[in-house]
């Protein structure tokens, strides 16, 4: 029989409080047997204490669902250095795990939120495959058949998930303390997902952003977006199309040339979207990708949805725009004006340029590069990470909240087409949106022409 979910602050951060002292206890004695030791030996027991708490905390995160498990999901995607490179194929496996292999509720239980939502199943549905699909960080997935006929799909939150989440944010100083034993966390980036995570809990308001998106690429050559059946979604459960298609694993054995096909359009709808709709989706990872039986690429999970201000994406392009031109003291004027740099805090104006490109350089250079897990890591790592002495003060400095959400986009982009391990000219894609020019790749300018006829 599955555990009850735990709810209480007390409950879920034990779990977190006895992860930590635990492994401080395994550190401990690790100190001690390394006395007299050679370095060699050293090394070796170090790597292995990293290797055990790694995968303990895959274990906690995974357990706990709610917003803890989806700090395990990022940590999927872009992994931020946090075991040894010769281990690092084996923690992805595990991580991977956190994306598609939640652990289950049982039917009973979920049966109960969708009853309490929808009145008796049998007057919705006609048929319900009682074995999920798949199950996330918030719900699971199940498919089932409306009794008008149409094949869907239904997303049925945990239940007491709310109140988990809600501990879970209450947790937060907790987290941060587990988090420093590797200290290449992003406190902004942390805090950006507890403020984020409730819009999360709301699937009748998620219901109605997958329709406005699915409306947007109706009928598109090369993206679908399963529409939401509104009629039917509440705060608890959400009902949307059935989407007849294989996942990420499927995409990633798929030959270079599909594969460079798909990363064009996962990078045209995560980073494109924000600089042409002024919208985009925050979660960008495996789990949300799939390739439909028609062979265009499915999007799914519209619970992390924001919209920028108009005002705000200039200011990212006008950055990028003197990044890449090498104009520094532009865009150290434009940092410092923003509040980003600290007038006082001697960050100069070839820290923000080098800065810059370490972060966004991949799609930045003008010469087609095959992203890897490695490269995505590295990324992350060189701009964010306190324990590199390289950008030291940029580091310390404070993005807004309204950059902080597209800036995780842009890293969760960049990691989930690492582990795709796609080739492109990102520059050439990006510059219809960074530069108002004319589409270069023939996926380009057949959406020009499928949005001029619309």
């Amino acid at each position: 029989m599955a555990r009850r979910l735990p709810e209480g602050r007390l409950a879920r951060g034990g779990k977190l409080g006895a992860l930590a002292a635990k492994q401080a206890v395994r550190g401990g004695r690790t100190r001690l047997s390394m006395v007299g030791r050679s370095e060699r030996a050293k090394g070796l027991l170090a790597e292995r204490a990293t290797i055990q708490m790694a995968e303990n905390l895959v274990t906690v995160l995974g357990s706990m669902k709610g917003a803890a498990m989806k700090l395990g999901q990022m940590l999927s995607v872009i992994e931020l250095d946090l075991v040894p490179e010769s281990h690092r194929e084996q923690f992805r496996e595990k991580l991977a795990a956190l994306r598609d292999q939640a652990p289950q509720a049982p039917f009973s239980a979920m049966r109960e939120v969708i009853e309490a939502d929808l009145g008796p199943m049998a007057g919705v549905f006609t048929d319900f495959d009682e074995s999920p699909t798949a199950a996330a960080s918030i719900g699971q997935v199940y498919r089932a058949r409306l009794r008008d006929g149409r094949d869907v799909a239904v997303k049925v939150q945990y239940p007491g998930v709310d109140r988990a989440i809600h501990a879970d944010m209450r947790n937060l100083a907790l987290l941060m303390k587990l988090w420093r034993l590797w200290p290449s966390a992003n406190t902004a980036m942390l805090d950006e997902i507890t403020r984020n995570f409730e819009s999360e809990l709301d699937y009748l308001r998620e219901a109605n952003t997958q329709h406005l998106v699915a409306e947007q690429y109706r009928e598109h050559p090369f993206i679908i977006v399963p529409d939401s059946v509104v009629e039917f979604c509440t705060p608890r459960v959400l009902v949307t199309e059935y989407l007849d298609a294989t996942g990420f694993d499927h995409m990633r054995a798929l030959p270079a040339a599909d594969r460079n096909h798909i990363g064009e359009l996962i990078y045209r709808f995560y980073i494109g979207s924000l600089f042409t709709n002024h919208e985009f989706c925050g979660d960008p990872h495996p789990g949300n990708i799939m390739l439909a039986a028609d062979g265009r690429v499915g999007f799914v999970d519209f619970g992390l949805y924001n919209r920028m201000d108009p005002a705000n994406v200039a200011f990212e392009l006008d950055c990028f725009h003197a990044a890449i031109e090498g104009r520094a003291d532009d865009l150290h004027r434009l940092m410092l004006d923003r509040g980003i740099v600290d007038m006082e805090s001697g960050v100069t104006a070839q820290d923000c340029l080098e800065y810059i490109w370490a972060a966004s350089e991949w799609h930045m250079i003008d010469e087609d590069l095959t992203l890897t897990p490695e490269l995505a890591t590295g990324a992350v790592v060189s701009a964010i990470d306190p324990r590199q002495t390289e950008f030291a003060g940029m580091k310390r400095q404070m993005l807004p909240p309204e950059h902080v959400f597209s800036r995780r986009a842009d890293f969760l982009t960049f990691g989930t087409l690492g582990h795709l391990q796609s080739t492109n000219n990102w520059f050439r894609i990006g510059q219809e949106w960074f530069f108002d020019r004319p589409a270069e790749t023939e996926i380009g300018r057949e959406i020009a022409r499928w949005r001029a006829s619309r």
